[in-house]
Order: C-alpha cells, then sequence, then structure tokens
C-alpha cells in the first residue's frame, strides 16, 4: 500500500483468498477456535492497523482539489472498500477497551468482597464478550471475499450408501433429506423437489431437490460429502441383539446460477420417458410424464419427475444437467490452476466422511472442525441446531481464510 510518485493513491485488493485452501484441516484450529481468539493475533493487528489508516489517507487524498474524475472514482470506491473495515475496527477496539475496564473493576470488586455489585459486572462482561465475537465475525465477514455463487439457488442430492444389514443407509437418507427440506423453511426458502426414488422398507435410495431462497449456496456449499450414521436398527435380528450399525450416505450440494453459459448438443442427449413414482400425487403411475436424460459424451444422467408436465420435467432436467455440466468446468479449471490443491469442501469432496450421527450416543460430530453437538433429533428437525452447525462451519471457513492470508502475508515479507 503506498502513494503514486505523483500522490495518486495506488489500490490493493482487500483479502485475495483465490489461492487458499479451505480443506478444514489447517494447524491453526487449536489456536483461533473463534473470531475473537484470531483477533487478538499480532499480524492480524498489524493487518488491520494498515487498512485503517490507509482508509484515513484515502479519505483526506479525497478533498483533494487537484483530483481529476479518473483518480476521484478509484479513491472514491476504495474508500468504500475500507469504510465499513475501518468502522468494525474502531468499534471493536472501543468494545475491547469496556471489557478492559470492567476486568479491572471485576478485580477491585473481589478483593472489597462486593458480591451484588460484582455479579452484575460479570454479567456486564459476558456481555460484551458476546458483543465482542459477533462483531469480530463481522469484521472477518467483511475482510473475506463473497465466493461467486454464494448467492445462488442449488441442486441438492441424496444417495443411499452400502451397507450389510439392509435399510439403515435408506432410512439415514430419508432422514437427511427431511433435515434439509425442513431446513430449507425454517430459512424461509423454496424447496422443490425433482427427483425421489423411494426403497421398498420406507427408506429412500436417491433424491434431488431445487432449493431458491437468500444465500442458499453459501450456507450449503459445506454439506456436499459423505455421512455416517452409526444405530441400532429399529427391527431385524440386529435390533434385538443390540448390535449398533454403521452406514453412509452421501450428499452433493451443486451451486446453479442464474446464466449457465454451458452449450448442450442436442445431438449428445438421450431421452427418455416413463412413469412417475413415489410420492407425487394421483399422476403416479399413470402417465409417462417423468424425464431421464443422458449425456452421451459424459455419462452424466438427470431425472425429473416434479411435474405432472413431461415437458416441464424436461426443462428442470436439462436445467439440471447443465448445472452439472457447469460443476465439471469448474473443477477441472480448478486442478489445472493447481493439481496439487483439495478442492474445497462443499463439491465434490465424497471419499471422505466430514459428519457422523452417532445416535446410541446422542451426538453429531463433525469431522473438519472437531465439533460435537448434542440431541440428534434436534439437528435432524433442521432448524436452529442444525443452522448452528452451518454456521460453526461458516466461521471456521473465513477464519482460517484470514490466517492463511497472513501467514502469506508474514511469508512474502520475510522473503523480501
Amino acid at each position: 500500500v503506498g502513494l503514486h510518485n505523483h500522490g495518486f493513491w495506488r489500490p490493493k485488493p482487500l483479502l485475495d483468498t483465490a489461492g487458499f485452501t479451505l480443506s478444514f484441516n489447517s494447524q491453526h484450529r487449536k489456536n483461533h477456535q473463534d473470531s475473537q481468539a484470531l483477533w487478538k493475533h499480532e499480524a492480524v493487528q498489524k493487518y488491520l492497523e494498515t487498512l485503517s489508516k490507509e482508509y484515513q489517507q484515502v479519505s483526506h487524498q479525497l478533498s483533494a482539489d487537484s483530483l481529476n474524475d479518473f483518480e476521484q472514482r478509484t479513491l472514491r470506491r476504495r474508500c468504500a472498500d475500507l469504510s465499513p473495515i475501518a468502522a468494525a475496527f474502531q468499534e471493536i477496539k472501543e468494545a475491547e477497551r469496556e471489557v478492559q475496564e470492567l476486568e479491572a473493576m471485576c478485580t477491585e470488586l473481589d478483593s472489597r468482597d462486593e458480591k451484588q455489585l460484582l455479579e452484575l459486572a460479570l454479567e456486564e462482561k459476558e456481555s460484551l464478550d458476546k458483543k465482542m465475537n459477533m462483531l469480530c465475525r463481522k469484521l472477518f465477514q467483511l475482510l473475506v471475499p463473497k465466493e461467486k455463487y454464494d448467492r445462488s439457488p442449488v441442486i441438492l442430492e441424496v444417495t443411499a450408501g452400502r451397507t450389510t444389514g439392509g435399510d439403515i443407509c435408506q432410512q439415514f437418507t430419508k432422514e437427511m433429506f427431511e433435515m434439509y427440506q425442513n431446513y430449507a423453511d425454517y430459512k424461509r426458502w423454496t424447496f422443490d423437489i425433482v427427483n425421489y426414488a423411494p426403497a421398498e422398507i420406507g427408506g429412500l435410495h436417491h433424491a434431488a431437490a431445487h432449493i431458491s431462497g437468500e444465500n442458499v449456496y453459501r450456507h450449503l456449499k459445506y454439506e456436499g460429502g459423505t455421512h455416517r450414521v452409526q444405530r441400532i436398527p429399529e427391527t431385524g435380528m440386529s435390533s434385538r441383539m443390540q448390535r449398533i450399525h454403521t452406514g453412509t450416505m452421501s450428499v452433493i450440494v451443486l451451486p446453479q446460477p442464474e446464466e449457465v453459459d454451458v452449450k448442450v448438443d442436442p445431438k449428445d442427449l438421450r431421452i427418455d420417458t416413463f412413469r412417475a413414482r413415489g410420492a407425487g400425487g394421483q399422476h403416479v403411475n399413470k402417465t409417462d410424464s417423468a424425464v431421464r436424460i443422458v449425456h452421451l459424451p459424459t455419462g452424466l444422467a438427470v431425472e425429473c419427475q416434479q411435474e405432472r408436465s413431461q415437458q416441464m420435467n424436461k426443462d428442470i432436467a436439462l436445467r439440471t444437467l447443465r448445472a452439472k455440466l457447469y460443476q465439471q468446468v469448474l473443477e477441472k479449471q480448478l486442478s489445472q490452476e493447481q493439481s496439487a490443491r483439495k478442492l474445497q469442501l462443499g463439491t465434490r469432496a465424497q471419499s471422505e466422511r466430514i459428519r457422523t450421527y452417532n445416535f446410541t450416543q446422542d451426538r453429531v460430530t463433525d469431522h473438519r472442525i472437531s465439533y460435537d453437538a448434542r440431541n440428534i433429533k434436534e439437528i435432524l428437525s433442521g432448524k436452529e441446531a442444525l443452522d448452528k452447525l452451518i454456521n460453526k462451519l461458516l466461521e471456521f471457513a473465513e477464519i482460517e481464510a484470514v490466517t492463511q492470508y497472513l501467514e502469506n502475508l508474514q511469508a512474502l515479507e520475510g522473503g523480501g
């Protein structure tokens, strides 16, 4: 960051996370469990002080009469970028001073044994701590650039895994699909079932849904992966013997931008129609309204039986196919840019389990952030408990992005 030879400000981007690996395997996990802990890091303070000073200098430069129109526009844009960060920085500094004053007062009150006043002061400190964490989270959200598709609707697919012991995977897959359906309702999103293939014994083999609303991909992008269940089946020999079975199901989350520029040659498609099956109303099994489209060059296949109209199902299936083809293009680009980089979670990380649902211990564990949540029923209800878990993942991703950026910055400074 610095001035041009003629005094004109040379803007630099804020956090550039294009080369980051949000692998959730950072060694900094133990050091930076939350936003407030990262705030206290010396490199963070130094970086924010730099941005704050830059904001003051840019603001001062804007008052100069000698600027031409281009220089004014450039400075105004930079000022607009820096203004909320500088404001949040000062707000946290002020809250931090209040915490320090309260801590000093608590020490004095403790020595005088003034219990009632001490209790009030401790309550105020707890409230300030929550405020600090909220402000720090807000600050890091400002620093970390939004992903291109965070606001996009998604195609969410669930598929049952295989296990010895029958229906445990299919039943769990059904519960998971209903969890995401309830979560969409909780977030006031639209949840349209595109495909639904039930199992004979009440579970679910495979299902897909189109979910639209505010920041859908942002909240669901880290749900993609293998989810494991550990439970005692409710029926059969295993239930009588109290044997714990382990099963898996997979989730795929595909962003679906409004305009997906993927050309599909009709000659490359094989379109089959068949009778709808499973949940769907009176038209089920009466008309050939369901559509399956196979993209011959890649072998990708999609199905849709959501609507009564064959044409509408065909349109939805084509849209889903384009989203999948587009996802392949994105992954190929990532692979070419950084072959050694693991794909960011939320795309196609199906090989490793990301979360375990242990019914016998009533515990859900997210292995990427070593986070345990109790009360599986609350999680599977798809409401506040699941939202809390998803927000933990988002916060961790933001913290890791800031941490890695500062590491890169320090390495560059050390090398230079």
